[in-house]
């Protein structure tokens, strides 16, 4: 009786010690066997899915509506940056880039087409005023030509110091409608160096504004004064804001000034 319990106790030592139950290595291997297989398919399925879809782009489809930008310098930009790659490899936000640099282009969107082909939509720049002699400027006062050989004449020109290119077009975008519903359109808009401002209007009138208030003396000339000069253009100079409580207006055919409150 005590050899059979020895023998036992030596059984049961034997399948502790891995004899009769399977190592904790090969149970681990048998739960994430199949995990691993199933890893292993979805690699090459993905790789396979990839190899077939990152093929050359054979195709670039360009819309828009083209005044200024020639759709072949699109199309050339974009081939600069695909190269050989395969659709799934392009930077399309290189690609729109690339089209921004060419002039007269103001956004770029780019987007896959498929099969094998790219879908670049261009808007162009569209000019609200002349900026100096030979640039253009677009609504949010960016300069995106600074030499135009054909400059649109009924834009109007603003001039002024290097970096106030935004806050004149702010400025001129307020004051044109205002002016437009009194019978006047703004030719120029000046700003000099002490921060000074003046209109001219297209019938040959400057408006003064000076550089403190401007705003509420450009809202006290709409209120007040826009009237006589309508009325009376061809006859007026200026018209002086500078001052506290009314203005003054320079008449072409006097050489003195006649205060109006």
């Amino acid at each position: 009786m005590m050899f059979w319990r020895r023998n036992t106790r030596a059984r049961n030592r034997r399948k502790d010690a891995g004899g009769w139950f399977p190592s904790v290595p090969a149970i681990i291997w048998r739960r994430w066997l199949p995990v691993g297989a199933v890893l292993l398919a979805l690699v090459v399925v993905v790789s396979g899915v990839r190899f077939v879809l990152d093929q050359p782009v054979e195709r670039v489809s360009i819309s828009g509506r083209f005044l200024r930008v020639q759709v072949v310098d699109v199309e050339k930009a974009v081939r600069g940056v695909l190269g050989h790659q395969g659709m799934l490899s392009v930077d399309l936000l290189a690609v729109s880039l690339a089209v921004r640099q060419i002039p007269w282009v103001d956004q770029a969107g780019v987007a896959w087409s498929w099969p094998r082909g790219l879908q670049v939509q261009v808007v162009e720049q569209t000019p609200v005023a002349r900026w100096a002699e030979s640039g253009l400027l677009n609504m949010r006062g960016e300069v995106f030509v600074h030499d135009s050989r054909h400059v649109p004449a009924e834009l109007p020109q603003l001039a002024g110091p290097p970096g106030s290119e935004v806050d004149m077009t702010r400025r001129y975008l307020a004051a044109q409608p205002r002016l437009a519903a009194a019978g006047m359109r703004l030719s120029q808009l000046l700003l000099d160096e002490r921060g000074s401002w003046e209109l001219v209007l297209d019938n040959g009138v400057h408006l003064r504004l000076g550089r403190m208030l401007v705003d509420e003396r450009f809202d006290r000339f709409i209120a007040a004064a826009a009237r006589i000069v309508a009325a009376r253009a061809t006859q007026i100079s200026y018209v002086d804001m500078r001052y506290a409580n009314g203005f003054a207006i320079g008449w072409r055919a006097a050489a003195g000034e006649v205060k109006r409150g």
